[in-house]
């Protein structure tokens, strides 16, 4: 195990629930993944992602499924494609991503804590 985290460590992540309002494959990246447009609300409003999750997921089931994502990681170019948040998930026992969505509809832009 790493070094144990703080309270700080944590809170300055940003973590939020966002609904995917477009999906597009993303032949371009090097592993199977999709391009996100996550709408956050408010704010934040709707920003860009490149997840690797073309194994469990197909773009046009992914519209209007809330994600939870990282929104203050500095943006990422991946494959020319801006990559504004990080969407989280976890693997399966393939090591395939499986998206980590709340379990009820919640605010866009709603703050994990």
């Amino acid at each position: 195990m790493e070094s144990a985290a703080t309270i700080e460590d944590f809170d300055r992540l940003d973590i939020r629930a966002g609904t995917i309002v477009d999906a597009q494959p993303f032949p371009e990246a090097r592993k199977p993944s999709i391009r996100l447009w996550v709408d956050f609300g408010g704010t934040i409003g709707v920003k860009r992602s490149s997840a690797q999750i073309a194994v469990h997921y197909a773009p046009d089931k992914l519209i209007g499924r809330q994600v939870m994502a990282v929104v203050n990681f500095p943006p990422r170019r991946i494959a020319g494609f801006e990559s504004e948040v990080l969407v989280l998930g976890v693997p399966d026992e393939n090591g395939a991503v499986v998206l980590l969505r709340p379990d009820l509809r919640v605010p866009d832009g709603g703050r994990m804590f």
